[in-house]
């Protein structure tokens, strides 16, 4: 007789037409959840949905530790055992890591620090520009139309013409891209990890964009793994995506 493992977190996930994951900021949510063994279930939200959902569930947007402020978003969860709901990554991630101890994962470090600030200054705009507007590609008829309304009002332009100096932003970006790749692999000698031979809260941040490109859009997937420190790292954290809905 299998025993059935009773879930202790929902996740509220971003629905897609492929029924899994495809949100980076969720991912890195997603793949601690995997690496700390913690039973889960997904609730998958449409677009639309986000907002309403969350509002019923008596949520309000705050700012996270540093200032910030944020909206209606996913990932949010619910710890069922203290009837507690988190919403916004970072505060997830050390609720969980403060919770859930066993397995630890390093939150921040120096290194991480700096990957994850060249990433969003070098790595992210290209990640924008390839993976934004093919999102339309893997949502249904309904998120199709929210996502194309909201995103081009903030851009000022259609979602395609993102994709007009694709070729030229890859190649302006491949000196950078080279060198957050070399940052990543400062500790290889120890193991396939940003700090050696266990995971981190950044290694997830690289993994869960990488699986992000991968299920939007393969062929972006396969231009980021060319870079060296990118794949390896993605390939290290393969366990851990192996729930993926």
């Amino acid at each position: 007789m299998t025993v059935q493992i009773q879930p202790e977190i929902v996740l509220y996930d971003l629905a897609c037409t492929k029924n899994v994951c495809f949100s980076p900021v969720v991912w890195r949510i997603r793949l601690m959840l995997n690496y700390k063994r913690i039973p889960y279930r997904t609730v998958f939200l449409e677009f639309p949905d986000i907002e309403p959902t969350l509002k019923a569930l008596g949520l309000v947007p705050g700012e996270t530790h540093s200032g910030s402020k944020y909206k209606y978003t996913v990932p949010v969860i619910h710890h069922i055992v203290s009837d507690m709901y988190v919403m916004e990554s970072a505060l997830i991630a050390q609720f969980l890591e403060s919770t859930y101890p066993d397995l630890p994962v390093l939150l921040t470090s120096e290194l991480g620090r700096e990957i994850e600030a060249q990433s969003r200054h070098v790595v992210g705009p290209i990640f924008f520009k390839s993976v934004m507007p093919r999102k339309m590609g893997i949502l249904s008829p309904r998120a199709q139309k929210y996502f194309r309304r909201t995103r081009e009002a903030s851009l000022g332009h259609r979602l395609e013409d993102q994709l007009a100096d694709e070729e030229q932003s890859w190649n302006a970006l491949a000196d950078g891209m080279r060198a957050v790749g070399e940052l990543m692999q400062s500790h290889k000698a120890d193991g396939p990890f940003v700090l050696g031979a266990q995971p981190t809260y950044t290694d997830f941040f690289i993994a869960g964009s990488l699986q992000s490109a991968r299920v939007v859009h393969e062929s972006v997937f396969q231009r980021f793994s060319v870079y060296p420190g990118y794949k390896e790292i993605y390939e290290a954290c393969l366990p851990y995506m192996e729930k993926k809905d």
